[in-house]
């Protein structure tokens, strides 16, 4: 059904189905264009779909929500949303031809993550507050990134580990003793910035040109430090 749904919203038909990967629930496919004709979309123009048999309420329409947001600042590239659907659940996206990453393109990454960061956000958090990650983390808006970390990240984290079994009363006392004194942490008052949310190493795309695309983002407005540590922490 979706595959249908994907090439009636798209205008043209696709053929050449390749299997990318995925897990239990979602899948990542390569389709080529095989008949008609849009603005985005030509025959032999490659497509990137992904699919879920069973998403969290809104999956792909805030992910592409956040695509499109991060476009707006003009600083990173991103994949075209070509389509997009919560039921049936897919989302198709501009092919990207990878390559290899440079020392040139990695400093050029870091002046463009560097732009995305210093473009105007309005609040901590997301307007429409939706949800993003497995964890179904909350994004209501705060004026302060002080209460938005304590109050939509490490509290609710806590919450899911105590309830989870993984940490002890201890423990989620002293986050819960951290979450009450971020504001006196040094870089506390920081502004907003637009982050993508989950930086991680397979989420950054280099392309035959070297340049970086993003992909799967969490985005949200938050401290700019999030995404730096993303990347450290897991590679980036």
């Amino acid at each position: 059904m979706w595959r249908q749904a994907v090439e009636r919203d798209l205008g043209v038909t696709l053929g050449q189905w390749q299997a990318l990967g995925g897990g239990d629930f979602a899948s990542s496919w390569r389709a080529q264009v095989v008949a008609g004709d849009s603005a985005e979309l030509s025959p032999g123009m490659r497509v990137f779909v992904k699919t879920h048999t069973d998403p969290p309420a809104w999956h792909f329409s805030t992910e592409a929500l956040g695509l499109s947001w991060m476009q707006e600042a003009d600083a990173v590239r991103v994949p075209t949303v070509l389509g997009v659907s919560d039921e049936p659940p897919y989302l198709a996206l501009q092919w990207i031809d990878e390559g290899q990453r440079s020392t040139m393109g990695e400093e050029q990454f870091g002046r463009e993550l560097a732009m995305l960061h210093q473009s105007p956000c309005r609040q901590f958090g997301r307007a429409d507050q939706r949800s993003t990650g497995s964890l179904g983390l909350p994004n209501v808006p705060c004026a302060s990134w002080a209460e938005f970390y304590a109050t939509q990240r490490l509290l609710p984290l806590a919450r899911i580990a105590r309830d989870r079994r993984a940490l002890g009363d201890s423990v989620i006392k002293g986050i819960e003793t951290l979450a009450g004194r971020l504001d006196t942490i040094p870089g506390s008052d920081e502004s907003s910035a637009r982050l993508h949310g989950d930086l991680w190493a397979g989420n950054r795309l280099v392309d035959k040109m070297g340049r970086s695309w993003l992909i799967d983002p969490a985005s949200h407005g938050g401290h700019r430090e999030f995404d730096l540590a993303m990347m450290r922490l897991f590679g980036g």
